[in-house]
């Protein structure tokens, strides 16, 4: 395999992001106000918010964990990971429209939920956010190095440092607006790069025949497009992973409340076919290395890209592919860490510490110490070099515990906190005990958890169908949905524990969230959010409106 020289690898990564931290100079602002640094001033348009929504979401996952789908499962794999993951982009807009509704000027999910509900279902639903974007940030970071290590003679370390050092630089200036505008450059960047080495590689080793020439040494469900092995080890897992994604990761739903509102539409399908487009490609790139019968070396998945580039290139297309992957893994590394900055501004100081009466100096300070702190800690977790396609799986089934009770409490108003926190609660518990195998998961407990799970599932395709079609047919969905996984998972699902776990958390908590709502008699006027939830910049009286009572936590 080539390899550069280290100083090389260093300037590359030096101008990459010496460039970029001079385009964040360009719009930092002298004084900087906290809407700005949050969410733009809730005025991103279409071309800027669906770059940005792209590039985020093409991450360090999308090369590494589409490469690892398309070299274990095969045929099928690519598509498994890009288009679920694309549907997750669409899946969100919906119910995006309904959080701008309720609260125009919020800034995060938090908030919302805060004004809903009170401080500890707040709590729950921030705390879950912090931990999914720390992972985020670590397996970023965790990318970083094993390109570098593979491409250079430096260590697996280095190449995480330069990484964590580079993009704290320009993201520290101006927060997410800083994170919006460097996607657009680099959005620019990764397709243009992206349309030229996907097919330098397939050619470079031999061409489509090459890869017919491979198909027979796979197995067959590798050979299958329709691979039930791939479909239930990758593509339903991650299907149900990624729809928790959409309503957990906050990196998500800042650019909603970002997003000019009368552009959320065009901006989310427009990002979802651009997502699709480019991560199906770069997964192509696992199943050419499976066809030729690459190692991956070390027997580290995270290698595959960076061999088959690295084997089959010449230096300058490597040098390309180089700075595609670094661009990739630094947009989402730096809507991580505007994001748990934002997080810590709004839902921890603003609405707990503070008490809705801030102070927007302190807020930017919490801002930008909150990032300092998260990228020491991305590079802590990142040493430990965790398999990314696991870590994934693992963080979205735990944000799958939040789905139901947010998007019922924006909905419905019959949702109490008690409901709420209870719900998110007791879901994870199960989602650990099912995950794990604390207890054995067999007789009548395995036949509990697959019930749970098929709930689960109705919930799935219940809620999709209900954000794009409507009530109504959200429930037929979500019925016939119930009646067929009662039939034919129960006694077969218990065989596929990842899949098992992450359909149980959003069945457990749909069922003891419902439950529990219509156990009170409470109502909610959802106008009251848009009272409790507004600008932090106003120089007068509390920040967040609070002329209304708050709910009790």
């Amino acid at each position: 395999m080539f390899q550069f020289s280290s100083w090389t690898i260093i300037l590359m990564m030096l101008v990459f992001y010496g460039g970029t931290y001079l385009l964040s100079l360009i719009i930092k602002k002298d004084k900087e106000s906290t809407s700005g640094f949050m969410v733009a001033g809730h005025g991103v348009g279409f071309g800027m918010g669906a770059a940005s929504m792209t590039a985020t979401w093409i991450w360090a996952a999308s090369f590494y964990a589409a490469a690892t789908s398309g070299y274990k499962y095969g045929l099928s794999g690519p598509i498994h990971y890009g288009f679920w993951g694309a549907l997750m982009i669409l899946f969100i807009y919906p119910f995006g429209m309904r959080f701008r509704q309720l609260a125009p000027n919020g800034h995060t999910l938090g908030e919302l939920i805060n004004a809903r509900h009170g401080s500890s279902s707040q709590l729950i639903l921030a705390v879950s956010n912090l931990m999914g974007s720390l992972i985020s940030l670590m397996v970023n970071f965790t990318a970083a190095g094993a390109l570098v290590s593979v491409l250079s003679p430096l260590s697996f370390q280095t190449g995480v440092i330069i990484a964590a050092v580079g993009v704290l630089s320009y993201t520290l200036t101006s927060g997410f607006r800083a994170s919006v505008f460097t996607d657009f450059a680099q959005l620019v960047a990764l397709m243009a790069i992206g349309v030229v080495i996907i097919p330098a590689v397939l050619f470079a080793m031999g061409g489509p025949q090459a890869m017919f020439d491979g198909l027979p040494n796979l197995t067959a469900q590798q050979q299958d497009f329709f691979s039930s092995e791939a479909f239930l080890q990758q593509g339903a897992p991650y299907f149900v992973a990624v729809l928790a994604y959409a309503i957990g990761n906050q990196t998500i739903t800042q650019r909603l409340f970002a997003i000019d509102k009368t552009k959320i539409k065009a901006t989310f399908v427009t990002a979802t076919v651009g997502y699709a487009g480019i991560v199906i490609g770069l997964g192509m790139i696992g199943l050419m290395a499976l066809t030729v019968g690459i190692q991956p070396l070390d027997g580290d998945m995270n290698n595959i890209i960076p061999q088959m580039v690295s084997t089959y290139l010449h230096p300058i297309f490597i040098a390309l592919f180089f700075i595609l992957v670094i661009g990739s893994l630094s947009s989402t590394a730096d809507s991580d860490l505007s994001a748990l900055s934002t997080i810590m501004m709004a839902d921890v100081y603003g609405k707990n510490i503070a008490k809705d009466n801030p102070n927007p100096r302190k807020m930017l300070v919490v801002g930008r110490a909150t990032m300092i702190i998260a990228t020491a800690l991305g590079l802590i977790f990142a040493s430990l070099k965790l398999d990314i396609l696991v870590m994934l799986v693992f963080v979205g089934a735990l944000w799958g515990a939040v789905v139901f009770p947010v998007i019922a409490s924006v909905f419905w108003d019959r949702v109490t906190n008690l409901a709420f926190t209870a719900a998110v609660i007791v879901a994870l518990i199960f989602f650990c005990i099912a995950r794990f195998e604390l207890i054995p998961i067999e007789g009548g407990v395995a036949l509990l958890f697959e019930i749970f799970a098929s709930v689960g599932a109705a919930v799935v395709i219940g809620l999709m169908v209900f954000g794009f079609f409507g009530r109504r047919l959200g429930f037929i969905a979500a019925l016939i949905t119930l009646v067929l996984m009662l039939i034919y998972a129960t006694g077969f699902l218990r065989d596929y524990e990842v899949l098992l776990a992450s359909l149980t958390a959003y069945g457990v908590s749909t069922i003891v969230c419902v439950a529990l709502s219509l156990m009170s008699n409470e109502r909610f006027d959802f106008e009251l959010i848009k009272e409790r939830v507004g600008s932090y910049d106003k120089p007068q009286g509390k920040a967040q409106g609070g002329t209304s009572a708050q709910p009790k936590a």
